[in-house]
């Protein structure tokens, strides 16, 4: 499958909000999407293909990056999209300077468990029902980046 990644624009809001919808029980708005294109601390990149197919949004602060969230439409899943955002995510962050990237992930989502845990990614520490709707834990995995 052919698709790029690139910085997120105006234009991608509507289907990044709508894809939040699909994922998250907590999903964020068009009007939080569209305030992050101006923050000069975040970093949300988008996968297009025949349409908007995924992206992940990623903060910094002080050398530390945050992925903020991951998601891919169903249609697109299982054809690297995940990956190729996740790998751009963090040579954008390491480029940057940041010393290490981090994110939290539902327990009981195993694929993306899986993808972290093949990009390098390793368990750093669990938050307690972290997650709403259902509760769950959150497993907190980091990147540390060479130096």
């Amino acid at each position: 499958m052919n698709f790029t990644v690139e910085k997120m624009k105006g234009e991608h809001i509507p289907r990044v909000a709508e894809l939040e919808r699909q994922c998250f029980s907590q999903p964020w708005s068009e009007k939080g999407l569209a305030e992050e294109l101006d923050n000069e601390n975040s970093h949300f990149l988008v996968a297009v293909a025949d349409g908007l197919a995924g992206y992940i949004g990623v903060q910094e602060i002080c050398g530390e990056a945050y992925i903020t969230n991951v998601a891919v439409f169903e249609d697109y899943r299982k054809r690297g999209i995940g990956r190729a955002l996740l790998e751009a995510a963090c040579k954008g962050a390491e480029g940057r300077g940041c010393e290490f990237i981090t994110l939290e992930v539902r327990e009981s989502n195993l694929s993306a468990i899986a993808l972290y845990e093949s990009e390098g990614f390793e368990v750093a520490g669990v938050r307690k029902n972290f997650y709403s709707d259902p509760t769950e834990n959150g497993i907190i995995y980091t990147k540390n980046f060479e130096r």
